[in-house]
């Protein structure tokens, strides 16, 4: 996993929303569950990527556009994204930002050589960046420049899935015409937030049709309901894809606390689609699975618990729902936050560890909104991979 106290460097400044304090708790949180400890886990500090690792993705007069705003902050380009109200410039910029990228890329690099079976940079998953500029909190798009790594080191089938609240466009916006990667969204709908974009006709380009799938979700969408569209769609197109390799993106902001956006989820039903996803990897990939954060603005309640969950799913270390989050963490969330922090693990609505949902196999009910969310999205892509829209 990647971990090093410089990360929290990536900071748009003390009012602005992503703050790396979330990043500051999570291993915080880790470290209080021995997350760190033991042969079987591996933490990594990524060296200063050089250039050509942020080329295969991004255009190189943006990058020089990110460097020149790096060393003068109140001279960015606007027009590439930067010094805006969502991307301000900040001194430094751009060496946080790339090595964000950098361990991604490492982690997709060992994943993929065999030399550990999961990889996970909570500090990454920045989806939103484009090509040549940076858009919704995001620089540098890491999970693209893992992806474009493995494309370029002999992965011939690499499967995304973003599970986001916010549509992973720049990921998608990369790989729309290469059949070779498969990108799922499960998104509030565009309809009503941000970016605008993921709609269920968005199939992929000329030259890879079907190789973009998304789910876009009316608000309000709950547990049960999410995790309803969640196993509706994306098991039955990874096991279509066959991919060689899994990376996914945990923006934890679809929790109902979350203040940028309008999804209900718990963290007992987030918990649950990464158990998912991890037993997705090891039946279908071998157990090659580079799991990466992304958005997620609740900084005490929810983004450490979520993604510290990623984490020990991904060590083999589950944490029960129903654990007690460590006194010591809630006393420096207490003296440095002024509030107590979560007491445990979950929120309380799980039942024996997992949130449960009705199986697409029951019915498809036209009433229901969540329901016409996902047969818009299955009989858009389903048709493309063989698989029957109506019935698993």
């Amino acid at each position: 996993m990647v971990w090093d106290q410089s990360f929290t460097r990536y900071d748009f400044g003390a009012e602005h929303p992503m703050s790396p304090v979330r990043l500051d708790l999570t291993a915080r949180l880790c470290g209080a569950f021995g997350l760190f400890d033991g042969p079987d886990v591996e933490v990594v500090n990524p060296a200063m990527p050089g250039d050509e690792i942020l080329l295969t993705v991004h255009d190189a007069d943006y990058i020089a556009a990110v460097r020149h705003a790096s060393a003068e902050p109140q001279d960015a380009d606007q027009s590439r994204g930067l010094g805006t109200e969502d991307d301000p410039a900040f001194a430094g910029m751009h060496e946080a930002s790339a090595r964000i990228a950098a361990g991604s890329l490492d982690m997709a690099g060992a994943v993929w050589r065999g030399e550990t079976e999961h990889g996970v940079n909570f500090c990454g998953g920045l989806h939103h960046a484009m090509p040549d500029r940076a858009a919704g909190f995001c620089i540098y798009n890491d999970a693209a420049v893992a992806i474009a790594w493995l494309l370029d080191n002999g992965a011939e089938r690499v499967a995304y899935v973003d599970v986001d609240v916010h549509h992973g466009d720049g990921v998608e916006r990369m790989f729309w015409d290469d059949p070779r990667v498969l990108t799922i969204s499960v998104h509030e709908t565009g309809r009503v937030l941000f970016p605008g974009t993921g709609f269920p006709g968005d199939t992929g380009g000329p030259g890879a049709p079907g190789s973009v799938a998304n789910v876009a979700l009316p608000p309000g969408t709950g547990d049960a309901a999410w995790l309803r569209a969640f196993h509706s769609v994306v098991p039955q197109l990874l096991r279509a894809f066959k991919p060689q390799i899994l990376v996914s993106q945990h923006g934890c902001d679809s929790h109902v606390l979350d203040p940028m956006a309008h999804l209900a989820l718990s963290v007992d039903a987030q918990r649950t689609s990464y158990d998912s996803i991890h037993e997705l990897a090891h039946e279908l990939c071998g157990g090659k699975w580079v799991a990466l954060g992304g958005g997620g603005y609740e900084l005490v309640e929810v983004v450490p618990r979520a993604w510290t969950h990623l984490t020990a799913i991904a060590a083999h270390r589950p944490i029960p729902l129903d654990a007690e989050v460590p006194q010591g963490w809630r006393d420096h969330v207490q003296e440095q936050y002024g509030r107590p922090g979560p007491t445990h693990m979950g929120d309380g609505v799980s039942e024996n560890g997992r949130v449960w949902w009705r199986s697409w196999a029951v019915g498809f009910d036209p009433e229901n909104a969540v329901d016409r969310a996902v047969m818009a999205t299955r009989e858009a892509i389903f048709p493309f991979h063989g698989l029957d829209v109506w019935f698993d």
